[in-house]
């Protein structure tokens, strides 16, 4: 069965899931990899026309509206008294040396970027990032420097989103992985209480599987723009549940008469 029928058929069919325990582990890494390669594609699809298009809005924007700043020492400062923001073409800038907002009230603004009091915070396609000043350490950051910057990144973006989608995309494997061998651990405690005799190579397959399903709804609501509460939350729940009903479709050792 090709990745992509492997794909289809655990949407739905946790009987399939059991199957696939006895396929090699190859096949099972190959598609981690798959489903990671999905789960991003969003993110990276929004980084490319924010890039794009957030450039050119960014400096129209830093360049008439925005107060005088500067980055020193790990802190922002600002000619302001409280946190400015500015909305153009479906993007959004903050400047806030206050220390009022914070990463999750940047990521409600959907495409946005925001100079905090400490960080950076880069919010697109339902992801966030945040890069702290700090890592900046001997450098002084002034509007005209930013202004600079922005002119450098935007004859740079051939280079950048290709660098910036491969390393998302090593990040997120990672995760996927962790994620995936967590899952089966729970896979044992379940196998025990339903009784069925499997090991944990065969579990950490079946794990595998189990994430499909959670993977594509979340895909789909950040394709659409639309923020999930309890994500983590509803994620770990619903593969728990597939992995569950998956582990139930084994068939309970015979005993020795």
């Amino acid at each position: 069965m090709n990745i992509f029928k492997q794909f289809y058929k655990s949407i739905y069919s946790p009987k399939d899931i059991a199957l696939f325990r006895f396929q090699g582990i190859g096949k099972t890494i190959l598609y981690v990899f798959f489903l990671t390669f999905i789960s991003i594609l969003p993110f990276i699809i929004f980084l490319s026309t924010s890039l794009s298009t957030g450039i050119d809005s960014a400096k129209s924007i830093i360049k008439d509206e925005a107060p005088e700043f500067s980055i020193k020492n790990g802190l922002l400062s600002a000619k302001t008294e409280v946190p400015v923001t500015i909305n153009k073409d479906d993007f959004t800038i903050i400047i806030d040396p206050t220390g009022a907002i914070s990463d999750s009230d940047v990521e409600n603004e959907g495409n946005a970027f925001a100079m905090l009091k400490d960080e950076f915070v880069l919010s697109s396609g339902g992801r966030i990032d945040t890069y702290p000043y700090s890592m900046l350490q001997g450098l002084n950051i002034t509007k005209s420097s930013m202004l600079d910057f922005f002119d450098t990144i935007g004859g740079m973006k051939g280079i950048i989103i290709p660098v910036m989608s491969v390393f998302i995309y090593l990040f997120s494997s990672a995760a996927s992985f962790i994620e995936v061998s967590i899952l089966a651990m729970f896979g044992l405690a379940l196998k025990n209480l339903l009784g069925k005799n499997l090991n944990y190579r065969q579990l950490w397959r079946m794990a595998a599987y189990s994430e499909t399903l959670p993977t594509l709804f979340f895909t789909i609501m950040a394709a659409i723009k639309t923020s999930v509460p309890y994500s983590f939350a509803i994620n770990w729940v619903v593969a728990i549940i597939v992995l569950f009903l998956a582990i139930n479709e084994m068939p309970k050792p015979k005993k020795a008469n």
